[in-house]
């Protein structure tokens, strides 16, 4: 035994990730004295600019959207009791296919090796217990989740660490329901196309195939209140949307894979700590 704090670590792509599919699971466990590293890979300079001016329009500035992030990560970490922050500030690559993947600097053509060292000596710093990133795909193909989940999994291999890492999901249950819900608030919302609604279908998983389902309930406030802080992504977090008190009600499940685990705790788990503590 020591006097090291558990430790969760979270790595996601950009400013506001954090709070969309961990908001629940950074706020519970710092609750309960956990402590909770987030490292964002990038600056999330692709995103919206003031106004909702898009990336390649006219008065979108990336440096100046990045920092306006980086102001609005800060709050929400404060509003999850996150007790560390870590930024590996990459260039923020865009959807899949926009110019900005092959720029300079960006996280996707950087290579996975070098980002897993420096992702690796965080790593060796805080000795997480637990360890949560994206799946292959980055649960819906962007390429900074892709690579995001490619450079935790090469770090992990560079370390002597053997912590339990979980990817995060979504029951497909749960993704059929958000479609009736995106419709009920976008009335004149097209149906998808053939090939689009097949993709949709293949995000998360069967319900029997998820391993650790998360009550967070309590704290889905914070977890809206964390999505909130980055107002200037406002337009592109759908959730907002809803409302403080059905959101509470309908994420307050937080659902992961667990890919790696020497405690042998027993699953379906309902505790990323499971056979920690």
């Amino acid at each position: 035994m020591t006097d090291r704090p558990l430790t969760l670590m979270a790595v996601h792509a950009h400013p506001d990730d954090e709070a969309t599919g961990t908001g629940g699971v950074l706020a519970r466990y710092a609750a309960e004295g956990i402590r909770t590293v987030l490292v964002t890979c990038t600056d999330g300079g692709c995103g919206d600019g003031p106004g909702g001016v898009k990336p390649g329009d006219p008065g979108h500035d990336p440096a100046a959207v990045a920092l306006m992030r980086r102001q609005e990560l800060a709050e929400s970490c404060a509003v999850l009791g996150v007790s560390d922050l870590e930024m590996l500030d990459y260039a923020d690559s865009g959807m899949m296919g926009w110019p900005s993947n092959d720029a300079p600097g960006s996280f996707w053509r950087t290579p996975v090796q070098e980002g897993a060292a420096r992702l690796a000596e965080l790593m060796r710093h805080y000795r997480p217990d637990v360890v949560v990133t994206y799946d292959e795909n980055g649960f819906y193909g962007h390429p900074d989740h892709i690579q995001a989940h490619r450079i935790t999994m090469a770090a992990l291999e560079m370390t002597a660490l053997a912590p339990k890492v979980y990817w995060t999901t979504m029951p497909r249950s749960m993704m059929q329901r958000f479609g009736e819900i995106m419709r009920e608030f976008h009335e004149d919302m097209p149906e998808p196309d053939p090939a689009e609604a097949a993709a949709m279908a293949e995000i998360g998983l069967p319900d029997d195939e998820i391993t650790t389902w998360v009550d967070t309930t309590p704290f889905s406030g914070q977890k809206f209140d964390a999505l909130a802080a980055h107002a200037s992504q406002g337009e592109n977090i759908f959730f907002l949307k809803m409302g403080k008190e059905r959101f509470g009600e309908l994420m307050g499940m937080e659902t992961f894979v667990r890919v790696q685990d020497a405690t042998g705790a027993a699953i379906p788990e309902n505790d990323l700590f499971a056979g920690l503590r």
